[in-house]
């Protein structure tokens, strides 16, 4: 069976978002749909002592963009973001264990597109911090056509799934019959439970960058995203 989920890439996503990738065989970036502002694409939350703080990378796009056409400015956002980074989690736990990454990705390496940089941090992530043997493609690959959940089947059908794992806020737009007819297996992912783990500035908060779980907890990350299932069964 070919476990795939579509997911438009983000801005060091959630833990929510890694938790889905461990769950399918292939994910398949979805960065040739339009971009949209306001959005996870080029941003994220991490702890901070009011509460929650954004991390925003300051791109410049149109309506009319689509994720792989953004551009990164060439500005110092990506100084901002290490300091930013750092001072907020240079006492936790583990935050030695990923500063060579973090220095590399903020302040080494050149990013053209926000797509690029995205999809870098999230399989570099998956792979060697949280040992995910998932296959990562990119939706351009398949050349998929047509129009929104005609689209989305399209490229299902190319990349031959059995079972597509959807987040649960797709619940209020599938047509759930579109994929029976198609013979693909629909599953809605389910974010409820997640453990607590000792992070800073109570009260816990779990919508947060990937970057507090990996701080806070080092090789024990992936206990707190889907490990930790395997204990209750």
């Amino acid at each position: 069976m070919n476990r795939v989920a579509v997911l438009q890439s983000s801005y060091i996503p959630w833990k929510g978002y890694f938790d889905i990738i461990h769950d399918v065989d292939e994910f398949i970036f979805y960065d040739d749909v339009q971009y949209t502002k306001n959005d996870w694409r080029n941003r994220n939350k991490v702890k901070c002592s009011s509460g929650t703080q954004w991390l925003t990378i300051p791109v410049q796009s149109s309506n009319a963009s689509l994720i792989c056409e953004v551009m990164l400015p060439e500005t110092n956002w990506n100084v901002k973001h290490m300091k930013t980074i750092e001072a907020l989690y240079s006492k936790a736990p583990y935050f030695k264990k990923y500063k060579d990454f973090l220095e590399y990705v903020y302040m080494e390496r050149s990013w053209n597109s926000l797509s690029e940089l995205n999809q870098y941090l999230i399989t570099s992530i998956s792979s060697e911090f949280l040992g995910v043997s998932t296959d990562f493609k990119d939706s351009r690959e398949y050349k998929s056509e047509g129009n929104k959940l005609d689209r989305l089947l399209d490229l299902l059908s190319k990349s031959k799934a059995d079972l597509y794992v959807s987040g649960p806020a797709a619940k209020d737009y599938i047509d759930s019959t579109r994929f029976e007819e198609q013979g693909i297996e629909l599953v809605y992912k389910n974010y409820d439970n997640y453990p607590e783990y000792n992070q800073f500035h109570p009260p816990f908060e779990h919508y947060v960058s990937i970057f507090d779980v990996l701080f806070h907890t080092g090789p024990d990350a992936s206990y707190f995203i889907w490990g930790w299932r395997e204990d209750e069964n």
